[in-house]
């Protein structure tokens, strides 16, 4: 049976790819530590689907991360997309942003099925093995300590302790 495929790409989307989701690596300023939700022992990165009021990539994904780990996220930055090739579906788009995280509110259910989801902030070094994405989640990290160390001189190679926030 054929498998999924995934190519990273630190680049644009190209115009004729449809873009399906948009996750994002966000970063607490002051512990320098990666949002990575869980729920029923499953973990992810914030972010979901394009809906029609989100006026480009930048809006789901703060839309997203407000309704499903209650964050404030501001100067969200596009890292590149990852092509998918599924058995019997057209090529698509995954999106990966990452921004900075301004605030946490007070965890409540996601709008979209009613989840809380626990909030793990971890190293990002740890992010790839905690998601179990393979590769392209290493190359997704290393991208987003190229930016938290140039643009936000956040010191990513030696954050926090991990821990849960609520």
């Amino acid at each position: 049976m054929a498998e999924t495929i995934y190519f990273w790409y630190e680049a644009p989307v190209p115009a004729d790819l449809h873009v399906a989701q948009v996750y994002g690596y966000l970063l607490c300023p002051q512990t320098a530590r990666v949002l990575i939700q869980e729920y029923a022992g499953e973990f992810n990165l914030p972010g979901g689907g394009p809906e029609p009021g989100d006026t480009d990539m930048a809006a789901t994904l703060v839309r997203e991360a407000m309704e499903e780990s209650q964050v404030v996220v501001v100067d969200p930055v596009y890292l590149g997309y990852q092509e998918v090739h599924e058995p019997g579906r057209a090529s698509y788009a995954q999106v990966r942003m990452t921004g900075l995280i301004a605030e946490f509110t007070e965890r409540r259910p996601d709008p979209d099925g009613g989840r809380v989801r626990l909030r793990l902030m971890t190293a990002l070094a740890e992010a790839p093995a905690i998601l179990r994405w393979g590769e392209p989640a290493v190359a997704q990290a290393k991208a987003t300590a190229r930016i938290a160390k140039q643009v936000w001189r956040l010191p990513v190679d030696s954050p926090a302790p991990a821990g849960y926030v609520d």
